[in-house]
């Protein structure tokens, strides 16, 4: 070992820089985590493979700027340099940092750590006068040399950079060394197109002072070339002027950030502030200067960017036509993100011909001032647009959802269950949990066909009837999934399963999720389970117990046949048919009473959230219709059940009094869900259109909400209440999840739920979130019996960091899900002629007054859209006498509740909440999503005598009809088979489930929705 020095140049806190001198100690044997090795290095851990044609040494402006293409999994053979990683952390801060450490950690990603500052013959001292950036390159290429001689020869070392002099530089300095570059050198442009970003510390003081102000740029996607807001964070100005967003108007203002990033804003004078354009807009067509505004707000400029958000982009190259506008023989294109909020990224290709319309994955590499576009690299091809399978692979990459098929490594793990040899409860385990088999009655209650059981029930009388015991038991996923194995990451980078409208991506395997972790009937599982001893007169709760069990399970209901058991009513338990009649009907008898003691218990807990103020929002109430093959074949409303309530109340129970039992075990690190009450100034759209039908919506708290809600009814028209009841959920802010030790116990309130504590427990097989709840409960368990957690808990940091990430991860599911829902919609009435199809021809809602016409809903297919009544071309659109619509010269003039066209024709009123009949039609687009638009067809209800009917069949045929497409699709793509090129193993494989289960869609819908009430049992 041999000692030297290392000089550090640091800042005080008072921004005073400080030289400090450090011990520094370098050693011959430093590990090199090469299967190649031969000098018996101490390679502990993960290991480089020995196959490669080459490693990777990226350099440290590349680890910087980089780091999420070097995330991706097919790279392989990667190796980072100790000064590569401290670059990092200084430069991107702690979190990036992190990030990188975990990248490093994970087994599922080829990549190692060189510690290059402590090999003796790769460390480098910095010269006099030498800048941190020349020092920082010298020490990442003598590490690379250092392995091209550690492991003599055997493998030639590739240093990847972004700058051209250090190719010029180092390329020749060692054969085997290779050193290339991750840009094409651009022709230099002297003419600046914005502005230059302010360095770091000048940013950081200016937030400190409340000069700046730091927040999340949010682009308008309706008006992407214009308009923008920054989402505020911690305001440190005390201007009371200053709402929680200011509006960034133009490019120029924008300077060169992208929808995500995290922006420092200067604002602009008072005299240059401006509202936002309250009128409707088609697409991205921008009007010039003709857009009424809404109230003056604050407006500003970005003077510098904190952090990047770039990700992968989906684009589409244009047509020939287009391309020979644009510089052609460069080959330099301009290609278009499927995204409108996304500026146009330049592309330097040679297949610009051969990748028109087709859809093509990029990535961001720079935004030079010089450049009205940012640049960017190709990184792989979808496929045609316009193709059902490229579309959905759009969706998901566009939401930064990675969802290849389980890794043959991560099926090893699963156990064993085959007809040979089938799996069976381990006598091992009895000993060490609560076997309720043959003690209880334990019944789930699902939907028709569901596969993945994750919650079953069981009630029963203790003590001659004077105490009831309720139990709720979840399927013990934890089990067979260890913290840290690679099934635990894989499901932890994936947080959920995801739902799309054709198809599920399992969050664990199959063999898990729909197996052995699935509580069906008349099988033993593990599961986790919560049993109250509750009074039977006041259902007062005498005693919990939490603990593993093993149980059985003797009913595997649907909700309908368990409310027809409620109802007294005859029906056919399939678990009864091979009785005889004497014991069937006292089995039947067991059940029926079973679930009447459940629903009465559910009733008083429903009760006793509603006095606390919980609040019934409007919510997806549909289910699916399986075929024999359990292929779906539509989707039919649900009818409100009273077990769905019931199913709903134990869980919410269930997850309470765990939340309850981790939190106070735990205090500053336990996972808890919480919903933050909205801010008051989101309710204004709810209380003026209430206010215009003579109702009174009273937002102080959620139980004034809630009750104001419950007395907003028109009987002549029920759909009012359900629209209001949208716009509530709509003001709405988001659940969370969150570490208890991050943030105060005032703030764990659920809003909408109306508890103090809430989490997720009852649903492991499907969300990460539960799976460590699952794991807290069982350290809880084992601090209660004096023992210690077999293994070290997440800190609170640690905790809060996977909170982050699950909570991402759930937005980017409830998008992607809203866009798949979207996509099908727009298949269906895309083959449809509007004008003559009556299917495209349906009753709407006016819910919200615009400058230049009004938004719709429609029921029957669930659907909201813009209905304009002023073109482009200065057109009202009028009704006459006979009921015909027509575009004629006039006027429009907007009022609080109503909007009016004024021609030659006389004036037409349309008012808040009136019916209206609209014709769906759908706007496609090369480029970007297609849509669904509303065009007005009458001022009067649709079919009015069937007006306030159930919209069963519409929304049936729609689904049944997207399914019917969707199988063309498949036969015309296997009839093309000829001249198209297959689609890739990972892409045939990219839907894991057969036949997905609907009901966790709309559940998930349901759970992801800024309400996040849980209505519906989870299953």
């Amino acid at each position: 070992m041999i000692k030297t020095e290392k000089v550090l140049h640091l800042k005080s806190s008072r921004g005073r820089k400080v030289r400090v001198v450090r011990e520094h100690y370098v050693r011959e044997r430093v590990p090199c985590y090469s299967s190649l090795c031969q000098a018996d290095c101490d390679n502990d851990g993960k290991v480089l493979p020995g196959d490669l044609t080459h490693y990777v040494v990226p350099d440290v402006g590349v680890v910087v700027d980089y780091q999420e293409i070097l995330e991706i999994r097919e790279l392989q053979g990667i190796v980072f340099t100790q000064t590569a990683c401290q670059a990092v952390h200084h430069c991107k801060g702690r979190r990036q940092y992190n990030r990188l450490r975990n990248l490093l950690k994970d087994p599922r990603h080829d990549c190692v750590l060189f510690a290059n500052e402590f090999q003796e013959f790769s460390f480098c001292l910095r010269d006099n006068g030498e800048s941190q950036e020349q020092w920082q390159t010298r020490c990442v290429y003598s590490a690379a040399v250092w392995y091209y001689n550690h492991l003599a020869g055997m493998m030639d070392v590739v240093m990847i950079t972004e700058d051209q002099d250090i190719i010029a530089q180092y390329s020749n300095l060692h054969s085997g060394v290779y050193v290339i570059s991750v840009q094409e050198k651009e022709s230099e442009c002297t003419e600046r197109e914005f502005s230059d970003h302010l360095p770091a510390e000048v940013l950081e003081a200016g937030i400190k002072s409340g000069r700046y102000i730091q927040g999340t740029l949010n682009v308008n996607k309706h008006r992407a070339q214009t308009e923008a807001s920054v989402r505020t964070e911690g305001l440190s100005n005390k201007n009371t002027e200053l709402s929680s967003e200011v509006l960034v108007y133009g490019s120029k203002n924008r300077n060169r950030a992208v929808h995500g990033d995290m922006v420092v804003v200067e604002l602009l004078p008072k005299s240059e502030w401006r509202g936002k354009v309250s009128s409707l807009t088609k697409g991205q067509l921008e009007k010039n200067g003709e857009d009424i505004q809404s109230k003056r707000m604050p407006t500003g400029s970005i003077v510098g960017i904190l952090q990047r958000n770039w990700r992968d982009y989906v684009v589409t190259f244009p047509t020939r036509e287009s391309t020979q506008s644009q510089s052609r023989n460069s080959q330099r294109i301009l290609t278009v993100p499927w995204d409108y909020r996304i500026p146009k990224i330049r592309i330097s290709t040679q297949q610009a011909d051969a990748l028109q319309d087709h859809r093509v994955v990029v990535r961001i590499d720079s935004w030079e001032g010089t450049s009205l576009y940012p640049n960017g690299h190709n990184v792989r091809v979808l496929g045609r647009a316009g193709e059902l399978e490229t579309e959905i692979q759009t969706i998901l990459i566009e939401n930064c959802i990675h969802v290849p098929p389980f890794s043959d490594a991560q099926l090893k793990e699963m156990p064993l269950n085959s007809p040979e040899k089938p799996w069976k409860v381990d006598p091992a385990r009895v000993a060490e949990r609560r076997d309720l088999r043959e003690s209880h009655l334990v019944f789930s209650i699902d939907p028709v066909g569901c596969e993945d059981v994750d919650d079953t029930l069981s009630v029963r009388s203790l003590a001659g009837g004077k105490l009831l015991e309720l139990g709720v038991h979840i399927a013990d996923v934890t089990h067979f999934v260890s913290e840290g194995s690679l099934t635990d990451l894989e499901a932890q980078a994936r947080a959920t399963t995801y739902y799309l409208a054709d198809r599920r991506y399992d969050m664990l395997p199959a063999i898990l999720s729909a197996d052995l972790c699935s509580l069906l009937g008349g099988v033993d599982r593990y599961a986790m389970s919560l049993l109250w001893e509750l009074d039977a007169q006041t259902l007062a709760v005498n005693n919990v117990w939490y603990g593993r069990t093993i149980i059985r399970s003797s009913y595997q209901l649907h909700y309908e046949l368990a409310q027809t058991l409620l109802n007294g009513e005859q029906a056919e338990v399939p678990e009864l048919t091979q009785l005889n009649s004497s014991e069937r009907d006292a089995k039947l008898a067991q059940l029926t009473q079973a679930l009447e003691i459940l629903t009465h218990v559910a009733r008083h807990l429903r009760a006793q959230r509603d006095q606390g103020g919980a609040l019934e929002l409007e919510g997806v109430e549909v289910h699916a219709q399986l075929d024999n093959e359990k292929n779906i074949t539509a989707l039919v409303p649900c009818q409100p059940l009273e077990i769905h309530e019931t199913v709903a109340e134990c869980m919410i129970y269930a997850n309470h009094w765990v939340a309850r039992k981790i939190q106070e075990t735990f205090p500053h690190q336990a996972l808890l869900r919480h919903h933050p009450p909205p801010r008051q100034e989101f309710f204004t759209l709810l209380v003026d259109s209430a206010k215009s039908r003579g109702f009174t919506i009273d937002t102080r708290s959620n139980k004034a909400l809630s009750e104001s809600l419950d007395q907003a009814v028109d009987l002549q028209d029920p759909l009012l209440n359900r629209l209001l009841r949208m716009m509530a959920t709509q003001a709405m802010s988001q659940a969370l999840y969150f570490s208890t030790g991050a943030i105060s116990q005032d703030q764990y309130y659920h809003y909408g739920l109306a508890l103090d504590r809430y989490t997720h427990f009852t649903s492991p097989i499907r969300r990460y979130a539960d799976m460590v709840v699952h794991r807290l409960l069982t350290a809880a368990i084992a601090v209660e019996k004096g023992q210690s957690p077999a293994k070290a808990l997440a800190t609170n940091k640690e905790l809060d960091e996977l909170a982050h990430h699950i909570n991402k991860k759930n937005r980017a599911a409830q998008q992607a899900q809203k866009a798949s829902t979207e996509l099908f919609q727009c298949l269906y009435f895309k083959e449809r002629d509007p004008h003559t199809d009556q299917c495209c021809v349906a009753d709407a809602v006016i819910y919200a007054i615009r400058d230049n016409g009004v938004l719709a809903f429609v029921p029957l297919y669930g659907t909201k859209g813009p209905v304009y009544l002023k073109s482009r071309e200065g057109q009202v659109l009028s009704v006459g006498q006979d009921g015909r619509c027509e575009w004629q010269s006039g006027s429009v003039r907007r009022y609080s509740d109503h909007i009016t066209t004024t021609s030659l024709i006389g004036t037409t009123t349309f008012t808040l909440f009136n019916h209206i009949t609209v014709r769906i039609c759908v706007q496609s687009s090369r480029c970007h999503p297609d849509s669904v638009n509303l065009e007005l067809v009458g001022n009067r209800p649709h079919l009015s005598t069937t007006l306030h009917q159930t919209p069963s069949h519409g929304r049936s045929q729609l689904v049944q009809e997207v399914v019917r497409l969707a199988e063309g699709a498949t036969q015309q793509a296997q009839e093309k088979a000829s001249w198209r090129p297959e689609l890739s193993k990972e892409e045939q494989e990219f839907c894991q489930s057969k036949s997905p289960n609907l009901y966790l869609l709309l559940e998930e819908i349901r759970e992801l929705s800024l309400m996040d009430l849980e209505y519906a049992a989870t299953a």
